[in-house]
């Protein structure tokens, strides 16, 4: 059975999350985008939980369902702590599973530190530690280091991390078989890392409303089981995981190196000219993912490992639209021709990945169809993100020279 899977997403007990984060709100829109499988998110949070366990019918195989929707149980952890004279933030997902040891990991959890301050909760705890006492209580969870080139919160970070995941995890790293991308990077810039090889790579919304789920997410032809997914993705099998979704890394708001305070928007080349000092105010620019991933890496731009999992760049329906349109994608406008093309189309990923040329160009807006084809082709224009900034795409800025800023194409 192929489907999609977006595991790591969070609830409306996250810090800046939508209130409409709920288990009807999103199983209504992961069957609008065409998602199948959806991470909980948050399961370290009582209310949340509680949440989970009332809503949730256990399908008796690790995933549960609502409304025809399955769910993971997945929860992110921030670890905040000192080793070796030097301070480390690193993000990890815990996908468990069955609520039993969910409920053992939160009890255990719950005494080092406050679980209910935030839907990802911030424990001073090594991520090795963290790593011992997951996979001490049910050796068949999974964790997954998060976004693992962003700057402040993860493994690789700039400003916050490790150069190697052993270092990191130390005895644990055999039991870490999957690694989150996240959106300022995609596959190909992490296969030029000779170390990342054995790993799987997977991609995630990381979605903080119900409508940027899938913005990234994974392809899987298997059986619809907690067994013979986390299976698939120890053994990275490329028969069964199909590609990933990624949306163009230059969006992520990491990409490039900057200073967001006074418009410094660099690329490593520049960075490295400027010897990492910001020209306006003297302080040194926030190194982005593009300039780490330099730093690490051990093969030329372009090289692709024998066994690398492939992936498809997409941008969501709503930023076509409103891209071809020139107007914001908050639009009424927007909102009303997207659900007018799923009454068409049925789901969101079926026009943007599986819906021939013919039918694309018969069934929408002229200039939809020709975006959703242009993204397929990979000519879009775009301003790298940097510094905390998401990066600005634009389908159609060829056409529309004279255009600011603000009418092209915003992502998230």
């Amino acid at each position: 059975m192929e489907f999609i899977a977006d595991f790591h997403i969070h609830s409306k007990y996250s810090r800046a999350t939508s209130r409409n984060m709920d288990v009807k709100n999103l199983s209504e829109w992961a069957k609008l985008k065409g998602i199948t499988l959806i991470g909980t998110g948050d399961f370290t949070h009582h209310l949340w939980l509680e949440e989970l366990k009332h809503a949730l019918e256990d399908c008796g195989n690790g995933l549960y369902k609502h409304n025809g929707i399955y769910f993971i149980l997945t929860a992110e952890v921030s670890s905040i702590y000192s080793k070796k004279n030097k301070t480390y933030r690193i993000h990890n997902v815990i996908i468990a599973p069955s609520f039993k040891t969910v409920d053992k990991i939160n009890d255990k959890l719950g005494r080092l530190g406050n679980l209910a301050s935030d839907g990802r909760p911030i424990l001073g705890l090594d991520a090795a530690e963290l790593a011992r006492i997951v996979f001490g209580i049910d050796e068949n969870c999974m964790l997954v280091p998060g976004h693992i080139w962003t700057p402040w919160f993860s493994l690789f970070g700039s400003m916050s991390g490790f150069d190697r995941i052993e270092d990191c995890f130390e005895e644990q790293t055999p039991k870490i078989f999957a690694l989150e991308t996240g959106l300022s990077s995609d596959p190909a810039m992490n296969w030029r890392l000779s170390a990342l090889d054995k790993f799987t790579l997977i991609s995630n919304s990381d979605s903080h409303s119900p409508q940027k789920l899938g913005r990234e997410a994974n392809v899987f032809d298997c059986e619809l089981d907690y067994k013979t997914i986390r299976e698939v993705l120890k053994t990275k099998d490329r028969k069964r995981f199909l590609y990933t979704i990624e949306f163009f890394p230059e969006e992520g708001k990491y990409h490039f190196d900057g200073h967001r305070l006074c418009g410094i928007r660099w690329s490593p080349q520049e960075t490295r000219e400027h010897g990492g000092k910001c020209p306006k105010c003297g302080k040194p620019v926030t190194i982005g993912v593009v300039n780490r991933v330099e730093k690490l890496a051990d093969r030329p731009e372009g090289f692709k490992p024998e066994n690398a999992i492939p992936f498809k760049n997409l941008i969501p329906l709503e930023e076509i639209i409103a891209d071809s349109k020139g107007v914001g994608k908050a639009s009424v406008t927007v909102e009303s021709d997207y659900r007018s093309c799923l009454a068409k189309f049925g789901t969101e990923f079926e026009i943007l990945m599986r819906a021939s040329k013919q039918d694309l160009l018969k069934g929408l807006p002229p200039k939809v169809a020709e975006g959703v084809l242009r993204v397929r082709e990979g000519k879009v224009e775009i301003k790298a993100g940097y510094d905390g900034e998401y990066g600005v795409i634009s389908v159609f800025g060829d056409e529309k020279p004279g255009e600011k800023n603000e009418q092209q194409l915003s992502l998230f």
